[in-house]
């Protein structure tokens, strides 16, 4: 097997597969998810689940790109296939803005979700903005996306990973947001690891052979696909 590129969606399909993944990565990294997120995506094909990468630039209408994205994958959707939409960082803002609130999948993981200002995530704009007059914001807002998931989204399977040494992690204010809601299922898990940690060096392998991979970093891939692959399984069984 191998990548596939499709349009704006990569693609590794694994023969008889029991489910299919739904991937939006996170800013600088998202252009190629089939070499930033390789190590992560390919353990979870070896687990039996399809991928479907979506390749995207981040702008400041997430709004629009969620969705683009949600209409990709629906485009693309693998017969009956149950669905598990995975994101980092932004990604994960992006499905929890997708036009049908969560309907169409059957849980959510979400890595390291981060959901600050456009001035915060381009230092940029906090420098040059007030001297040109420029005031520019990511729509929805942080605070908007908030209440829009409150408001809206109505999936109640939602595994939050934050990593420990994460510093711009929000997990935790997106926990609690979700948990407002009734009959809300959602979980956190803890690991060891950094906002990085979901994206690999595929593109250091890629381009100077498997020699140059390391047995660790692919161990705690493994370990993570492990765990979201059975926390999925475990969620389907629960009533809702």
């Amino acid at each position: 097997m191998s990548w596939r590129q499709r349009g704006s969606l990569w693609t590794w399909d694994p023969p008889a597969a029991r489910g299919v993944i739904h991937f939006i990565g996170g800013s600088y990294l998202a252009a190629t998810p089939q070499l930033s997120y390789r190590r992560l995506l390919e353990s979870l094909a070896r687990l039996g689940l399809a991928i479907q990468a979506w390749s995207y630039v981040p702008g400041f209408d997430h709004q629009a790109q969620a969705n683009e994205a949600w209409k990709l994958f629906r485009n693309a959707r693998l017969d009956q296939l149950p669905v598990l939409r995975l994101g980092h960082s932004l990604g994960c803002k992006l499905h929890l803005l997708a036009p049908d609130n969560g309907r169409g999948c059957s849980a959510l993981t979400a890595l390291s979700f981060n959901n600050f200002s456009a001035e915060r995530s381009v230092p940029l704009l906090a420098e040059l903005g007030p001297r040109l007059g420029i005031s520019s914001e990511f729509s929805p807002s942080p605070s908007e996306t908030l209440r829009l998931v409150e408001a809206n989204y109505r999936q109640p399977r939602n595994l939050l990973v934050q990593f420990n040494r994460d510093g711009i992690d929000q997990s935790q204010r997106l926990l609690g947001v979700l948990q407002k809601r009734p009959g809300d299922q959602s979980q956190l898990l803890q690991l060891p690891g950094d906002h990085l940690t979901p994206a690999s060096a595929g593109l250091r392998q890629n381009i100077l052979g498997s020699w140059a991979d390391d047995p660790a970093r692919q161990r705690q891939m493994d370990g993570l696909a492990d765990a979201i692959s059975r926390w999925w399984a475990a969620s389907a069984t629960q009533p809702g």
